[in-house]
């Protein structure tokens, strides 16, 4: 069972314990100082190892380098079998009374696609004023090696960690993370913890740090119709052969209205209101649309009706791409005989992808019986309550890494496997960047900023000794 953990410590305390924690969070924060160069120098060892999960290129040798890195650092690392890439799992020693922190990330990264768009080689990384360029310096090595140097700065000057560490790296989060919740189902008992935390993803627009609440989820799925036999001439079989694009355009219509609401039948039936905590914390976040729009070359935004994080914190439609007939150069009156379109569909909380999946299929159905529905996979929401007991000492670590409060920001935004450790686990799980907003991950010219690297080596290390002075209660 989970142990239930309540906040032992008052930050502003004056109390010779606190005062004692804060003298040994100084010293790993010294010694970290001085080892600062290194640290970048090993991060950029770390980014030259290429670990594609989507191609299979260098994921083993990378998750035999890390058991090595884990076990010399102090922690028990092994690797664990899936019916794809293996986790690398590792544990500090137990320590009684004190909480347990599962800290994930990923060691697989993106395909480094279209080369000719880097600037400098993906997995040469270079340092270009402040930044460490290579794919997986943001996404997510950076991060979690961040977290990695913190667990050893800490053990290097104190001998031990202030509270207890599961460490999960994953190889498949960049390909939908298909095994992640077989797993941790399966290794329940090995990932009792008291709480999540996991670093990926960028800072606040704004450059604030952020503690982030949860994340949305999402469903991929594709829409194929079919026409005649072959493509013919619009001229002489227009009004005649049916035309799939117009059968998709006409079922889109249907699927979402010019308001902006999702019209997918029961799409919204399990859509949970909004508290008044979370709606004021969403408020209080800092946004200028005005600047979005500039730096979109946007003269206007989606539903200016609705408070700008309200949209993101709400089940959202993308039509991802369509494709069909003819858009080369020119004119070609051509009545296509077949034609697609991706879409996906974040959800929120206590939703599920595979119920929406089964409603769009039903929906598909019902409006054009002839159109195909082809799931692409999905991912839960997660969210965790702003609330929760660890949201202050989790604040407060961020403030003495990063040197600034971090906004508190409720369940929004993208989709990480999130859901595992809050419905499989039934665990709080908090995500807190280390990564620049503009990191471009997924993209050309990945990257990390080197002073944010070095604060979210500080960040991991507060992390564990702001944990490490809360009490377990019975």
């Amino acid at each position: 069972m989970t142990r239930t953990v309540s906040s032992g410590f008052d930050p502003d305390a004056n109390g010779v314990g606190s005062s004692l924690e804060e003298q040994r969070l100084t010293q790993v924060h010294d010694y970290l100082q001085t080892v600062e160069a290194e640290s970048v120098d090993r991060l950029i060892q770390y980014l030259k190892m290429p670990s594609i999960s989507a191609h299979g290129k260098g994921m083993a040798e990378v998750a035999d380098v890390l058991v090595d890195w884990m076990n010399d650092i102090g922690l028990d690392t092994k690797l664990m079998d899936t019916p794809g890439w293996p986790m690398v799992l590792g544990r500090s020693p137990h320590q009684e009374g004190r909480p347990t922190v599962l800290f994930y990330g990923h060691y697989d990264v993106q395909p480094a696609d279209d080369l000719d768009e880097w600037d400098s080689p993906p997995f040469d990384p270079t340092i270009r004023d402040g930044r460490i360029y290579a794919r997986g310096a943001g996404d997510n090595k950076g991060q979690h090696f961040a977290q990695l140097l913190a667990i050893e700065a800490t053990m290097k000057t104190h001998g031990e960690l202030p509270c207890n560490v599961i460490f999960l790296l994953e190889g498949e989060e960049e390909v939908g993370s298909p095994n992640i919740a077989g797993f941790v189902d399966q290794h329940r008992e090995l990932l009792q913890a008291d709480l999540v935390v996991t670093s990926d993803g960028p800072v606040h627009e704004n450059g604030q740090a952020v503690v982030l609440f949860g994340v949305r989820g999402v469903v991929a799925f594709e829409l194929r119709a079919q026409g005649a036999n072959k493509d013919l001439h619009s001229g002489n079989f227009g009004n005649v052969a049916p035309n799939p694009i117009w059968t998709l355009v006409h079922l889109l219509a249907t699927m979402k209205n010019a308001a902006g609401e999702i019209t997918i039948e029961g799409l919204y039936d399990d859509v949970d209101e909004l508290g008044q905590l979370e709606l004021d914390t969403l408020q209080a976040l800092p946004v200028n649309e005005d600047e979005v729009k500039g730096q979109l070359d946007l003269d206007n935004l989606d539903l200016p009706d609705r408070p700008y994080y309200l949209r993101l914190a709400q089940p959202t439609f993308t039509i991802n791409g369509i494709s069909g007939g003819y858009s080369g150069e020119g004119m070609k009156t051509v009545l296509p005989h077949q034609a697609s379109v991706k879409c996906d569909i974040r959800l929120v909380q206590s939703q599920t992808h595979e119920d929406i999946i089964k409603k769009i299929t039903a929906h598909v159905a019902k409006h054009a019986p002839d159109v195909e529905v082809v799931a692409h996979g999905g991912m839960d929401p997660s969210k965790t309550p702003l609330d929760s007991r660890f949201a202050q000492p989790l604040s407060d670590a961020v403030e003495s890494g990063r040197r600034e409060k971090p906004l508190a920001v409720p369940a929004l935004g993208g989709s990480l496997p999130d859901y595992v450790w809050t419905k499989i686990l039934g665990l709080p799980s908090f995500v807190i960047p280390y990564a620049n907003a503009d990191e471009a991950n997924h993209a050309p010219n990945e990257n990390i900023e080197v002073d944010r690297f070095l604060d979210g080596i500080r960040t991991g290390s507060a992390i564990m000794n702001h944990l490490g002075r809360m009490e377990e209660s019975s």
